[in-house]
């Protein structure tokens, strides 16, 4: 069973940086997708960024330039840096696994393990 905590949100200025992390654990799989997704309220939660076991990463057109994903494997731990941030981002902040390779790593139906989320707030 993989089980996943979000850290790291808060409530920011427009234009600062904010770096999100996810602590992994169970996660026993060689071939695996890790991404992070977000939920404003009203709005379907949006895949942002992905990232393989084989290191390569996708990103949303919303975010690509502002976000990058990483992970430090032998801390089992994610990470979303966001740069630049926009009144627009505000939301709750998910990461999620698959235990498996998927072609779709940005669609939401791909995965089956989420964390709790943590909230993002960005103001003006």
């Amino acid at each position: 069973q993989v089980h996943l905590m979000e850290s790291g949100g808060g409530s920011v200025q427009a234009g600062v940086s904010l770096k999100l992390s996810c602590e992994v654990s169970g996660r026993d799989y060689h071939t695996y997708y890790m991404a992070w997704f977000r939920q404003a309220p009203g709005k379907e939660r949006e895949g942002l960024a992905a990232i393989g076991s084989d290191g390569r990463t996708r990103y949303a057109d919303s975010v690509k330039g502002r976000f990058i994903i990483s992970e430090d494997s032998a801390k089992n731990t994610l990470y979303l840096q966001m740069n630049s941030l926009q009144v627009e981002d505000t939301a709750m902040y998910y990461c999620a696994a698959l235990m498996g390779w998927t072609s779709v790593p940005l669609a939401r139906h791909t995965y089956s393990n989420w964390g709790q989320g943590t909230q993002v707030t960005v103001s003006s």
